[in-house]
């Protein structure tokens, strides 16, 4: 799998993100103040400038209420099969 910031997987993770924070009506201000980080934080993990991990992706979840299983899902889907390491 490349490590690219562009996959067509991130990118799937990255809007499945800000779908479920705009979901649960939180701001990315609002996310961060229950995160205990800074706004900027949010905006690079949703516009894909930094990668999450999974402990990060259950964090996410739990502090914006989603299924992480649900988000993983729409990753999969979006993930080349071809995909390399």
């Amino acid at each position: 799998m490349a490590k690219t910031i562009r996959s067509k997987g991130q990118v799937a993770l990255c809007q499945a993100l800000v779908d479920a924070r705009i979901k649960a009506g939180l701001g990315q201000d609002e996310l961060a103040t229950k995160l205990r980080c800074h706004q900027s934080l949010i905006a690079r993990l949703e516009s894909g400038q930094r990668r999450v991990d999974v402990v990060e992706l259950v964090v996410l979840a739990r502090a914006i209420g989603f299924d992480p299983f649900e988000v993983l899902a729409i990753v999969e889907s979006a993930t080349e099969p071809d995909h390399r390491i």
